[in-house]
């Protein structure tokens, strides 16, 4: 452990050496923050009905995405589970293609299909379908491996055959973990949603990006509120969603399989009324293929010299950005997470305050954060790093604080009993046991900034994005190619150090 502790601290100063980031100028840009907060205020909307069009069209999107992914994950999930798949070369092409849309930025599967499709909601919605199925693949083929295999033999005892056992013995084990991870994956689409509209992929996002490029600042910050409030709400019913679908059926089963029944009717009529009210033929979720593959088709076979080390460069500088604001991240929320522990906080009005911030930071999706910061401090790496980090601490605290949340309270109490105080409570009862799940999830946190890092460049936010969308932005396909399999590249090559120090330390 301390070893690791030691190569991260190297690691995060050797990465703020090289983007220059210094904590100095960071707080001496604290100024232009708030002199670009101060010019945002009083929030305005100019045009609250297409406004409110835009935001109800996000919130389709991220439905009908998330419900598309849904639909392409299951079999895929059988294919890429170990004890279902029908042999190891499909479970290899399986997992393949999870890790594939796993590591490929939502945003980067958008800006291809708009240039294939046009601009328009079609390629945000394929954009978070492929992009959330290697979530959802990769969860479902892991709540498959972890099934029990009696009720899968038992079937088979009775002469059924693969598909059979299948649906009467896998899948009713399975589906409860699906439901979770799947309301957790609408609310995640919602956020990312927002800002697909920034290349041309539908949303409010659209709105935003046209209100932040005409420096119409009050603007901007009314449609940012307007998504504050959209993702919030999300958020609640997404947490009594999930409670409700997931509790245990004891004394009254039939009544929760009709609740079950009843919010999948939901869920349909929402998906027939998202196809409905964004245009879409459903023939259309199968024609895009053909478009699609030409452009991708382009972009082989990749041309790596037009670069040159400025490709390297750009590479290096988005791993550094995801690093130090990671460091960042760490370090600021556990206090907040600490605070956000129902079972810690020294006082409820220590809580609330600490769970609003979470909740308000994790609304605001980290392109937009980099927009502001980029318009605060200008652009270039110190932006991104600043937005990244600030986003880190909504995520991470909240996993702080139900990691927290669900310690064993004895040695807590046994502490007390002694006379401990809350500070000796805390270090000598709650972060030891909390020690694991921090460190898990802040090796998650890596992987995550690494790939959101990705795409900050749009925006002038640093990183390889700029120069991903430059050239395709001028037609350069082959240059794009090059870039996106090193965007690749290292988006797995960090989630497969971070699995790694996860296994051996967690």
């Amino acid at each position: 452990m301390q070893l690791v502790a030691l190569c991260a601290f190297v690691a995060t100063i050797a990465a703020a050496w090289y983007i220059d980031f210094a904590p100095a100028a960071l707080i001496d840009g604290l100024d232009e923050v708030a002199a670009l907060l101060d010019r945002m205020m009083p929030p305005r909307l100019d045009d609250p009905g297409r406004i409110g069009g835009l935001a109800v069209e996000t919130l389709l999107m991220a439905v009908l995405g998330t419900v598309l992914a849904a639909v392409a994950s299951v079999p895929l999930a059988f294919l890429a589970a170990r004890n279902t798949t029908p042999h190891p070369a499909v479970y290899a092409v399986a997992r393949a293609v999870i890790t594939f849309c796993r590591a490929m930025p939502d945003l980067l599967f958008a800006v291809l299909f708009v240039r294939a499709l046009g601009i328009g909601v079609l390629p945000g919605i394929l954009a978070l379908a492929l992009h959330s199925i290697g979530m959802l693949g990769k969860l479902f083929a892991d709540a498959i491996e972890q099934s029990d295999p009696g009720p899968r033999e038992a079937v088979r005892s009775a002469g059924a055959g693969y598909l059979r056992q299948m649906v009467n013995a896998v899948l009713p084990q399975v589906v409860p973990s699906w439901i979770g991870t799947f309301v957790y994956r609408v609310d995640i689409n919602l956020r990312m949603s927002v800002v697909l509209g920034f290349v041309g992929a539908g949303g409010i996002g659209f709105a935003l990006q046209d209100a932040l490029r005409g420096l119409i600042y009050p603007r901007a910050l009314g449609i940012v509120l307007v998504i504050l409030a959209i993702i919030g709400a999300m958020e609640v019913l997404a947490i009594g969603v999930r409670r409700a679908l997931l509790r245990p059926a004891t004394s009254n089963p039939r009544r929760d399989r009709i609740w079950r029944f009843t919010l999948s009717g939901i869920l349909f009529a929402v998906s027939v009324a998202a196809l409905t009210e964004l245009k879409i033929n459903p023939w259309s979720l199968l024609t895009w293929i053909g478009p699609s593959f030409d452009v991708f088709a382009r972009m082989i076979p990749p041309n790596f010299g037009a670069m040159g080390v400025g490709l390297l460069d750009a590479a290096v500088q988005t791993v550094a950005i995801g690093v130090v604001s990671t460091a960042i991240g760490v370090v600021l929320s556990v206090p907040v997470g600490l605070l956000a522990a129902r079972n810690v906080t020294p006082h409820r009005w220590c809580y609330w305050p600490a769970r609003a911030w979470i909740l308000v930071v994790r609304a605001v999706p980290e392109l937009i954060l980099a927009v502001v910061f980029v318009a605060a401090l200008g652009l270039g790496p110190v932006a991104g790093t600043c937005a990244l980090a600030l986003g880190s601490i909504g995520f991470l605290a909240k996993l702080v604080a139900d990691a927290v949340e669900e310690i064993d309270p004895g040695p807590m109490e046994a502490v007390r009993s002694v006379g401990g105080g809350w500070w000796k409570t805390l270090f000598a009862a709650v972060v030891p046991q909390a020690m694991p799940a921090l460190v898990g999830s802040s090796l998650y946190l890596l992987d995550v900034n690494v790939r959101t890092s990705t795409v900050l460049g749009i925006v002038g936010a640093g990183g390889i994005g700029y120069l991903l969308f430059e050239s395709i932005r001028t037609l350069n396909f082959d240059v794009a190619g090059a870039i996106v399999l090193v965007i690749f590249a290292v988006v797995y090559a960090i989630e497969r150090l971070s699995g790694w120090i996860r296994s051996r330390l967690v």
